[in-house]
């Protein structure tokens, strides 16, 4: 699986960001995707998920209601689109790519893009 994540940079509090995971086309329409981060001092955390038919969608209670992900299959992109945006989502932002069709553990993700930076400023 390679995996392409591009869109961070750098907001006000407020504000909002959308990244973009290119997934290769080796790789597959039919897995469940994700997006994580890792703040510094911080472990990494699941954001969110989508199941490859997108019915099935986990948001951590952190970014409930702020962010929304999505995926089109046909141009092998998954999306997090961030609004409102806290200081505290400051991180580098990953997406993975699960080795199931359905999101159930954040332990099944075993394919990782390489990361982009996102920071808040108040």
């Amino acid at each position: 699986v390679q995996l392409q994540a591009s869109g961070g940079g750098s907001v006000q509090a407020g504000g909002s960001l959308r990244l973009s995971c290119a997934v290769s086309e080796r790789t597959h329409s039919n897995n469940a995707m994700a997006w994580f981060r890792k703040a510094p001092g911080k472990e990494r955390e699941i954001v969110a998920a989508l199941s490859w038919r997108g019915g099935t969608t986990y948001y951590a209670d952190s970014v409930k209601g702020r962010f929304a992900i999505s995926r089109d299959n046909a141009e092998n992109t998954v999306y997090l689109q961030m609004n409102s945006l806290k200081p505290e989502d400051t991180a580098v932002y990953y997406c993975a790519a699960s080795r199931l069709s359905i999101y159930r553990s954040p332990s099944d993700f075993r394919s990782w893009g390489q990361g982009t930076q996102v920071t808040v400023s108040s």
